[in-house]
Parts: structure tokens; sequence; C-alpha cells
């Protein structure tokens, strides 16, 4: 079998997304015609039908779902060895940190310290992004190591485990339930997460990205339509009774507020910081950084502040 192009995993993603070969073609900037051809060529090639057509629909076949998703695996590797190269190619490189903000559990600043000690002359750019994002931005070479929370998608990744905290319910101090100086998941029933998530199950989000009729309690604020992701934003509408949130006792600290009541959830999974990098990364920074962010996280656990007290 003759080696495949990125062309051709590209045509063949395309269709197997959309299902459809005028759409896919549409999206490719091409006629229909030549897309059929390539695929039809593909399949030639690899001696399998990854698409079974009628003359109203298009269907994945056993091969092709599983063709689709080594393709996008490779796909995204030649995409991230672009990036990768093109950032080792600029004059004064810098390593590559991704993480959501205020989810360092408070190491970021002492981590960042220890480790220009050990290499001073390469600084540290941070790529900021929403929940879920760092790992996707290490797998498409946009950053050389992450700051994550568990669970994450760790695919092609190695990853350390740093700090194991607590997680606690955020609620406006004007919410009943913050009379109670402790909580259960199943108390929180009618209250929504940031992403949409209902507060009693601490799920994935919904398919529909959170948007959608509120289910607040009455005389609440209604819930935003929109998901909040930056911390100043959400906790501006946990304080207006539009959310609550599970931020982990180090934020809690850091954000104490009048307007907010912080109160322990018994049966809440407590959240794991992570140290991740690629499985293919042979960069002495990244080794650099993995060793510091270890080391610091286990100077911190040796040195572990008290509980967070109830407070408003």
């Amino acid at each position: 079998m003759n080696d495949l192009e990125a062309r051709q995993l590209r045509y063949f993603v395309t269709v197997a997304e959309e299902l459809n070969f005028g759409r896919a073609a549409e999206r490719l900037g091409m006629t229909q015609p030549p897309l059929s051809r390539a695929i039809r060529g593909l399949e030639r090639q690899l001696g399998v039908h990854l698409l079974e057509r009628t003359t109203r629909q298009v269907t994945l076949t056993p091969a092709g779902e599983v063709f689709l998703r080594d393709a996008r695996t490779a796909l995204e590797a030649i995409a991230a060895a672009g990036r990768r190269a093109r950032h080792a190619a600029r004059p004064a490189p810098r390593l590559r940190l991704a993480m959501k903000a205020d989810t360092d559990a408070g190491l970021l600043p002492r981590i960042l310290s220890a480790y220009q000690d050990e290499d001073a002359a390469l600084a540290v750019e941070l790529v900021l992004g929403g929940r879920g994002e760092q790992a996707q931005a290490l797998r498409e070479g946009r950053a050389d190591v992450g700051l994550l929370v568990s669970p994450f998608d760790d695919r092609d990744l190695d990853f350390e485990p740093l700090l194991t905290e607590p997680r606690v319910v955020a609620l406006a101090s004007t919410d009943p339930l913050a009379d109670r100086p402790s909580l259960r998941l199943a108390d929180l029933v009618g209250r929504i997460l940031p992403d949409g998530t209902p507060a009693d199950q601490d799920g994935p989000p919904p398919l529909n990205g959170g948007r959608g009729p509120s289910t607040a309690q009455p005389g609440l604020v209604a819930g935003t339509q929109q998901k909040a992701t930056d911390l100043t934003q959400i906790l501006s509408l946990v304080e207006l009774g539009g959310i609550v949130c599970f931020p982990t006792v180090s934020v809690a600290r850091r954000y104490q507020r009048p307007e907010i009541a912080y109160r322990p959830l018994s049966d809440l999974e407590p959240a794991t910081l992570t140290v991740a990098w690629p499985q293919n990364a042979r960069s002495a920074a990244v080794a650099a950084f993995v060793r510091v962010a270890v080391s610091i996280a286990a100077a911190t656990q040796d040195h572990e502040e008290a509980p967070l007290s109830a407070a408003t």
C-alpha cells in the first residue's frame, strides 16, 4: 500500500463529518466529482469500504469509523509538528504553559520562580484557555506543558499529579442553603453550574453547551443564557444567585466575599491538579518544568494549610 497523504485524510474527515458529498465539497472549496473520485481512490488504496452510499444518505462503515478516529489524530499530529517547528525556530523560543486561570492551587508563582532559577534564559508564556482546552492545546502543539485539573482527556499525553484539594460549593449568601454548615449534592437540586450542568449531578456539560431555560430556584436571578468561563464573571453570577460553582479550597480562600458563601459538600469528589506534556516531548525545558512543579507541589503538601472555615 502506498503512503497516505494528508490531503486524502482531510478529504475523508470532511466527508465523514458532513455525511454529504455536496456539503463536504463546499467546505473544501472544490466540486463534488473530484471529491468522490478521491474517496473511491482512498478506499481502493486501503482495500476496504469506508462509506456506505445510497441515493438518500451516506454512512460510515465500521472500518470508516476506525479510520476517522485515526485520520483525525494523524492530521492533528501533522498540524502540531508544524506549530512546534515554527515555535522552535523563533529567535527567542519560550516555554508555553497551558492553563485555566485560577486553577493552579496557588502554586504557579512558586513554580515559575523556581523554574527561572534553573533556566533564567527561557521565559514562560502563558496560554490561557477555558475548561478542558488545555489538553487539546498540548496535542495541537500550541503549548509545551500544561497545568490541568483531572479528569481530562489524556490521549497522547504524559502527566504527573501534583496536588489534590477538596472542592466546596460557592453560592449566594442570600441563598437559603447558606444557612447550613455543610451540604450534599442532592441539596443543590434546581441550581445550575456555569456550563449549564445541573449542580446536583456534578456531571459533564450538556450537549447544548448549557444554553436553554433557567432552572434557578424561585426568587433567584435567572441563569445566564451563555456559558461563563472567566472566574470574575462566574463569581459575579454566583453573587446574584444565577449559578453556583465548585471551586477548590485554595480558590475559595483567595476570593472571600461577603456576598458569597462557601460550604463543604460531603459527597463532592476532590480536584487533582496535574502537570501534563505531549508523550513525544524531548525538551529539556519541559523536563525541568515538570521536575520543579512536582518538587514545589510536594513541599506544599508537607506544609498544608488549615481547612477552609465555613464563612460567607
